[in-house]
């Protein structure tokens, strides 16, 4: 929260009697339900897509949350007759194109853009967008999840899958993904206005036609890809808007911190406008002042109308100002420990209240600060503004020339803290001004109430090592003795050190190259003995586990995300392949096509449960964990083909299936593995105990899989269909 002096842009001012004689003697009390000079609200367009997504999703649980059963069977003959057009569409060159279509939601693509982006976002510094891609792209993934289980949608029925596909049809993945990955890049790279409207039309274009292309390869239906560009538009568009809105987060490159606020259009109206009604203050102009030092607050230079006109200062806090207090006070903790009222504001009502009364408490005491002359409201809870006293013609101390008097006036504002029982706990050169001879303390949003004694030296030796900058520090010391003693000068540079030193101080120190520091130890009669500021509570140990964890999980995803494949891996989240639950062995069945027979959970022994069940295009995987065997003791993969090389022929259970079985025990572990081949397909059965190398649990293994034919599963969802839906194309009634 710093706020420096600007030369450059500073004009004679007025006394502060002069502003008070410009206040209308009522100002105007706004009456209930009468919106606040800048409301906060959604965009209309936001609103739609948020009624949208919750419609479609509401409507996508109420129809199949029982299964392809009712309803849910006559919104799938509906699609499948959609798909089934597309898929038939016979011109030369119409299947490469949209197998070129679908290759822009490809993992191929998706995968790279989004490592991509995260690299660009942390070039750019746009963390908070950064954060909120994470947070989101973690959040749409469960929801994903979530509806998929409700939902257990097959693919199209009655048509050639010609593209990728994995797990669940409703929603589709890709196209969410797709979605999501495309309103992240608009809201995150693209400025607001001709660039982004255009943008929009750019990602409307290219989700439809990434979704006409997965229709007429047969992947997806109309309503997954309904469901899917609802939740892949939605989540991510509220979330930038609510969280990183434009008028706080603009998107620009140009050079400036994130911290400061556009006030021109309707934030400047609203400014004025509250300025009007609140203080009774007749604004005409409002410009941005100071930035270079500003990294908390957005400083303005505010023109009151008057005879003359008055210029009063203003500091413009929002929640961006909120969090970055937060995150702020939380590295510091991690880094050193809660050193002092690092206990961040709850609402930017508090934390501009809190400076509002550091400046009266200052005032009382007869320091040198700003006037206050309050604050106003912009948005509830959201922005306000603080005015205050403008010092005009004065200049930042690193840039001024100091006598004895400026360091005199700067060692006497540490002496009344000290007796007013304050402290300032921001002393730097770009909060100290030189203005007619005199030394002005400013930005005092730090200031403490009864602090320690630690607090109280470490703002002594701030004070010297700010007016030895601009002198000598014999000259320093030597005016200090004059109101401090040995002692406590001796105790404030034991205690400076570290992140005891603002930021600016420490950088201008490093500017000089010269070890100021040190050359005040020089002075002292005996050198004192550091102060350490490390505090280690449980508090902090208990965030360094947090982060520490987080980081950790963050990685593991990461690692993750680069060893496995999700188009080669998608979980169905159902632990329950029984042979009499239609909707996954129809799944099961679309991946391999050819396969005469689909895999099963014919029966499970005390002891085997079904870990996880993946199914993509091209191959069915069935993991099942042991409570003594361990996990994935029994891994059954449906594919089309498999080489039974080694194994020796044995009877088979099942009618058609031709069973084969491979025995390896190496030392202290048992090995089996038995393949199951008919007519287009072969299930492979992988048996691997390390806790049991006698084998004693593989006679169970083959009790626990079964088979359902693809003859028993095209009659069962004609049953269902009366007849209107076949498995595979071509199929009759």
């Amino acid at each position: 929260m710093d706020v420096p002096a600007d030369r450059s842009t500073r004009t004679a001012g007025q006394p502060q009697q002069a502003a008070r004689e410009t206040a209308r003697p009522h100002r105007r009390r706004r009456p209930t339900g009468e919106p606040p000079p800048l409301p906060h609200h959604l965009q209309t367009s936001g609103v739609r897509w948020l009624v949208a997504m919750v419609v479609l999703v509401a409507l996508t649980v109420a129809v199949f949350a029982r299964g392809m059963r009712g309803i849910a069977v006559e919104v799938t003959v509906v699609d499948d007759a959609v798909v089934g057009w597309l898929a038939g569409v016979d011109l030369p060159g119409f299947q490469g194109l949209m197998r070129g279509l679908v290759a822009l939601s490809s993992w191929w693509v998706l995968t790279p853009v989004s490592y991509a982006l995260i690299i660009v976002l942390l070039a750019l510094r746009r963390f908070r967008h950064l954060i909120i891609w994470l947070v989101v792209s973690a959040l749409l993934a469960l929801i994903v999840v979530a509806v998929g289980l409700v939902a257990q949608r097959p693919r199209p029925f009655g048509v050639v899958i010609r593209e990728g596909w994995g797990g669940w049809a409703m929603p589709s993945i890709q196209v969410t993904l797709f979605a999501l990955g495309l309103v992240t890049i608009l809201y995150t790279l693209v400025p607001e206005g001709r660039w982004r409207n255009t943008g929009k039309w750019v990602v409307t274009a290219l989700i439809a036609l990434t979704a006409v292309g997965r229709i007429a390869l047969g992947a997806d239906a109309p309503t997954d890809i309904l469901v899917g560009v609802a939740l892949g538009v939605t989540i991510p568009l509220l979330a930038y808007r609510w969280f990183t809105p434009s008028e706080v987060f603009p998107i620009s490159y140009r050079r400036g911190s994130g911290a400061h606020l556009d006030v021109g259009g309707a934030r400047g109206a609203a400014i004025g406008q509250a300025l009007h009604d609140q203080l009774g203050l007749v604004a005409t102009e409002v410009k941005p002042f100071g930035l270079a030092g500003s990294a908390g607050s957005t400083p303005l230079r505010i023109t009151v109308a008057g005879d003359p006109p008055t210029v009063l200062f203003g500091k413009l806090y929002a929640r961006t100002h909120l969090r970055s207090d937060r995150w702020y006070k939380l590295g510091r903790e991690l880094l050193y420990g809660r050193l002092e009222d690092e206990k961040p504001f709850n609402t930017v009502r508090r934390l501009v209240q809190q400076e509002d009364y550091a400046l009266s408490l200052m005032a009382r005491a007869g320091l040198p600060s700003p006037t206050p002359y309050g604050f106003v409201e912009l948005t509830p809870e959201r922005e306000y503004l603080l005015v205050t006293e403008f010092f005009a013609g004065a200049s930042e101390l690193g840039e001024a020339e100091i006598d004895d008097q400026v360091i005199d006036d700067g060692l006497a504002i540490i002496r009344r803290l000290w007796d007013a029982g304050l402290a300032h706990r921001d002393i730097k050169p770009a909060n100290l001004l030189v203005g007619d001879g005199h030394l002005l303390l400013i930005d005092v949003a730090f200031v403490q109430a009864r602090p320690s004694p630690w607090r109280q030296a470490v703002d002594l030796a701030n004070m010297m090592l700010c007016l030895g900058l601009r002198s000598s520090p014999e000259r320093v010391y030597g005016r200090a003795l004059g109101q401090f003693s040995v002692s406590e000068i001796t105790e404030g540079f034991a205690a400076a050190r570290g992140l005891a030193l603002p930021s600016q101080l420490r950088r201008m120190l490093r500017d000089q190259g010269r070890d100021l520091h040190a050359e005040f130890l020089r002075l002292l009669p005996s050198p004192p003995q550091p102060v350490s500021i490390q505090r280690w509570t449980l508090r902090r140990v208990g965030l360094w586990a947090l982060v520490v964890t987080v980081m950790a999980l963050f990685g593991s995803v990461i690692v993750d995300s680069f060893t496995t494949n999700e188009a080669g891996k998608t979980p169905l989240q159902n632990t329950n392949l029984s042979c009499g639950d239609l909707e996954p062995l129809w799944l099961e069945a679309q991946s391999v096509p050819s396969a005469s027979q689909v895999p099963c959970v014919r029966y499970l022994p005390v002891g085997w449960s079904v870990a996880m069940v993946t199914v993509n295009d091209g191959r069915s995987v069935l993991t099942l964990d042991h409570d003594r065997a361990g996990p994935a003791a029994l891994v059954v993969r449906l594919t089309a083909t498999c080489d039974p090389s080694g194994a020796v022929q044995g009877p088979s259970a099942t009618t058609g299936v031709r069973h084969y079985q491979r025995i390896q025990s190496p030392t202290g572990q048992f090995t089996a593995t038995w393949y199951d081949r008919f007519p287009g397909g072969c299930v492979t059965s992988r048996l691997h105990l390390t806790t049991d190398p006698n084998g004693e649990f593989a006679g169970q293994a083959p009790q626990v899989l079964g088979f359902t034919s693809r003859a028993a599963l095209q009659e069962a969802l004609s049953r269902r269909s009366d007849g209107r839906l076949q498995l595979d194309p071509g199929q009759a009634r």
